[in-house]
């Protein structure tokens, strides 16, 4: 029997990483995931970076950024997953509620401390940065 695929979930600050830190988020997560994967990203995910795109108050260096993570999640074909947005008041909400639900099979890759702290604490595995050059996995 195949082994059921996981979902790396990414986080808005995650996908800016490619343009901040120089650092191949796709190619890393392929060194990183010994295991069957699917990448996916919120539908708030996307919403928080075209906002960033047309934000005044945001840097052009961010914002170019924010460009570069939507163009990977289209060039790489990442899944985008609706989450209520009734149910969940912010994205990060949204995240671990979604970890949640799929627990066991959500890994979460992001760079907020508070949200890796909850998810850790519910037992959620961790993708983040290490030493702005590379990706390493934290089980819960």
């Amino acid at each position: 029997m195949p082994e059921k695929k996981k979902t790396v979930l990414l986080d808005t600050n995650f996908l800016l990483i490619p343009a901040q830190f120089k650092v191949d988020i796709f190619a890393e997560l392929q060194r990183l995931c010994d295991f069957n994967y699917e990448v996916a990203v919120l539908a708030a995910t996307v919403d928080e970076l075209s906002g960033i795109i047309s934000s005044k108050a945001v840097s052009a260096k961010d914002r170019r950024a924010a460009r570069l993570g939507l163009q990977l999640i289209k060039a790489k074909a990442v899944n985008v997953v609706k989450a209520d947005r009734k149910v969940f008041k912010s994205t990060d909400k949204a995240i671990l509620g979604f970890a949640m639900q799929g627990k066991g099979s959500v890994v979460v890759a992001t760079q907020d401390r508070l949200l890796r702290e909850k998810l850790k604490s519910a037992g959620v595995a961790v993708i983040m940065m290490r030493e702005k050059q590379y990706l390493t996995l934290a089980s819960s």
